[in-house]
């Protein structure tokens, strides 16, 4: 799997949490509270609504600590196995200022 397609999940899975998380209310309210009596019987109850979204909520957290994990090893490292530290310099040219032939200002020190 490419490391494009592993940013794409976790941009998707990073989305889809931060929206569970927003609808659930740490109070007892959110999701579960707002369909009253008979809108919670067909999601199967209040406590069922709760507890299915702190399941997706886990699920979702630990998908995307997994993506994160093997997205590491996905990274394109091409230039990896070819280190060449011996020629690193080559090319570059260095200047020396020889101290003799500074102009005298007055701060020169003699």
């Amino acid at each position: 799997m490419s490391y494009t397609a592993f940013l794409f999940l976790i941009l998707i899975i990073a989305v889809a949490l931060i929206l569970i998380v927003m609808v659930q209310n740490p109070k007892g309210g959110g999701l579960s509270s707002s369909f009253g009596g008979g809108g919670a019987q067909s999601l199967g109850g209040v406590q069922n609504t709760n507890n299915f979204l702190d399941r997706t909520t886990w699920t979702l957290a630990i998908a995307m600590f997994a993506l994160i994990l093997l997205a590491n090893f996905a990274i394109p490292r091409e230039g990896a196995n070819k280190v060449q530290l011996d020629n690193t310099l080559n090319g570059v040219e260095t200047t020396t200022t020889n101290p003799n032939t500074l102009p005298d200002t007055k701060d020169t020190v003699k």
